[in-house]
């Protein structure tokens, strides 16, 4: 799997409290052609987007840790909107090498200009526990966990 930094939201970023990813992605301003309409967003149509995201140090003390994948038009994410939610995984599932389950691609209508993903810790905060995550050319699809991704 190969990471591009440009489009990484989270390199081992430590997960202890509630947290947005470290980065989020600035897709551009949609502009208007020269003697066209004004151009429209939908990161949702067209190709797949490859999202992966791991555990790369085991989690400790928490209860469960969402992921959602949120996009909003301005960069402080003050009306963010969540396009999706991994749902609460248990701690006793997130150990190092867990790949989250996030989609292949973003669902239809997606046409916000910023996008990152929020880590939500549910029950006490976590001692230990990191992710790194990001837009990838490919997933690996075998697990040595048994875990489709």
């Amino acid at each position: 799997m190969i990471f591009d930094t440009t489009l990484q939201f989270s390199s081992n970023q430590a997960i202890t409290a509630t947290a947005a990813s470290t980065n989020s992605i600035d897709l551009g301003a949609t502009g208007t052609p020269f003697g066209g309409i004004a151009l429209t967003r939908d990161i949702g149509a067209g190709k797949e987007i490859a999202i992966s995201c791991l555990v790369t140090e085991t989690f400790a003390t928490l209860t469960s840790l969402t992921v959602t994948i949120e996009t909003d038009d301005n960069s402080s994410f003050s009306s963010a909107t969540t396009v999706y939610s991994s749902g609460a995984i248990p701690v006793a599932t997130l150990v190092a090498g867990y790949p989250f389950k996030v989609p292949a691609h973003f669902p239809l209508g997606t046409n916000e200009r910023y996008v990152r993903l929020k880590y939500t810790v549910a029950g006490s905060s976590a001692t230990t526990g990191k992710i790194t995550a990001g837009v990838v050319d490919g997933r690996q699809t075998n697990s040595a966990l048994g875990v489709a991704v």
